[in-house]
């Protein structure tokens, strides 16, 4: 099908375009940019005026929950959310049931997404067999069934050895190892940050140091191995400081940070509110300053939405006894948007963090328009407010601390290989 997105204003990162320019797709590519290719005749045209157009958008972490927690969500509610939140590209984790951790699981994965072609999924697969942190998985035969790189999740590895191995085998072949620093003996049983409101709910507290001392310890083993280390939901700022030091001295590392750390703190809890039960806790304010300034000066290379859709019965238990996790895919747009406002970002610069900036980081060739390239576009109205409710979220997960709200940035259109895979009539 031939495609004519007119009137809109482009904006493509890779190719440092931020301006009016009109897009044609053809054969699920991109054609051309501004100018009709020779012979062209649209079989459907999309007037995106008063639009922004953009690359669809690459989530570094979004928990599907299949296999095995289906009454969670299903993978065609989260695909479906996905598709509404203008994300065509995503990476899941491997702590599923059963885990990520044999070739077969993850072709099934892939395949059953591919059936509902609503934005293409890039495992990644076990570290460890069961995410058990003992035994290695075998990475090769992962990553040739499709995986687009190996983490723990939030099952930490204890055994240094263990992780020194992981890391070495990993190097070996290129792979890039995604770990979510956090010391398991200081954040043993803990449920939010360690500090006053932590003392005062009487919840037990996450120290900011467990994710500082494993920062560092994964340093001087990435360091020692060469290994290509990302650093998954980073909530300190002592965390921040580590990696600019680190990247000032060479070490090959990224670092993504959580959509919700960037605009929560520990005072929204409140009192006991369970969706504000995440995983890294949230922070204090200072962290989330350092986080939004560590965004801005690129030692943070990205923002993710962490999605974790819970079923209700798993959030309405006390806070400690809660699971953790919020919905994310369909407010990692408008989220994102209200972070670049409140620090003064250009849109240009925002949209970066959520299409280029990933989809490099989990070496793949998406989050770009430029000629040839998949046609994976959003496009959506940074100025339309939407409130936020149960009944408004296409995730079968509903828990979010920002239910009720109300957030500037809808999506109108998603466009997967050049195909509309979702469409909201503008109001």
């Amino acid at each position: 099908m031939k495609i004519w997105i007119k009137n809109g204003h482009l904006i493509d990162p890779k190719n440092n375009i931020d301006s009016q320019y009109d897009v044609y797709i053809d054969a699920g590519q991109v054609a051309a940019i501004g100018k009709a290719p020779e012979g062209f005749v649209a079989d459907q045209t999309i007037d995106a005026t008063g639009l922004i157009v953009s690359p669809g958008f690459v989530d570094l972490s979004a928990r599907l929950r299949e296999p095995g927690d289906e009454y969670k969500a299903t993978l065609e509610s989260e695909l479906l959310a996905a598709a509404a939140g203008g994300v065509t590209s995503l990476s899941c984790p491997p702590d599923t049931d059963p885990v990520l951790d044999e070739p077969s699981l993850v072709e099934m994965l892939k395949l059953r997404a591919w059936r509902h072609n609503l934005a293409r999924i890039y495992p990644l697969g076990a570290l460890t067999h069961r995410l058990e942190g003992k035994a290695l998985t075998e990475m090769y035969e992962l990553s040739e069934a499709g995986c687009a790189g190996f983490t723990q999740a939030n099952h930490p590895i204890v055994d240094t050895q263990v992780l020194w191995r992981a890391l070495e085998y990993a190097a070996t072949f290129g792979y890039t190892v995604f770990l979510r620093p956090e010391e398991p003996f200081l954040a043993k049983d803990g449920v939010a940050h360690d500090g006053e409101i932590a003392g005062r709910l009487g919840l037990k507290g996450i120290p900011s140091a467990a994710e500082s001392l494993r920062i560092a310890a994964i340093l001087r083993i990435a360091q020692e191995t060469k290994t290509n280390i990302h650093l998954c939901r980073i909530s300190t700022a002592e965390g921040v400081s580590l990696i600019r030091e680190a990247k000032k001295n060479g070490i090959a590392i990224t670092a993504d940070v959580s959509i919700h750390h960037l605009h929560l703190t520990e005072h929204d809890i409140g009192y006991f509110d369970t969706n504000a039960h995440l995983k890294p806790p949230l922070r204090t304010l200072r962290d989330k300053d350092a986080l939004c300034s560590g965004l801005k000066d690129g030692t943070i290379d990205a923002i993710c939405s962490d999605h974790a859709p819970v079923d209700d019965d798993a959030k309405l238990l006390p806070f400690a006894d809660a699971e953790a996790g919020a919905t994310g895919l369909e407010l990692l747009l408008p989220l994102t948007l209200k972070w670049a406002v409140n620090n003064k970002v250009s849109l240009h610069d925002a949209i970066t963090n959520i299409t280029i900036r990933s989809a490099e980081i989990l070496g793949i060739n998406t989050g770009h328009l430029t000629v040839g390239a998949h046609a994976d576009v959003a496009i959506f109205d940074p100025n339309a407010y939407w409130k936020v409710t149960a009944n408004a979220l296409n995730s079968q997960g509903k828990n979010t601390p920002f239910l009720d709200m109300e957030l500037a940035g809808k999506v109108v259109y998603t466009l997967l290989n050049g195909q509309i895979t979702y469409q909201n009539n503008r109001d």
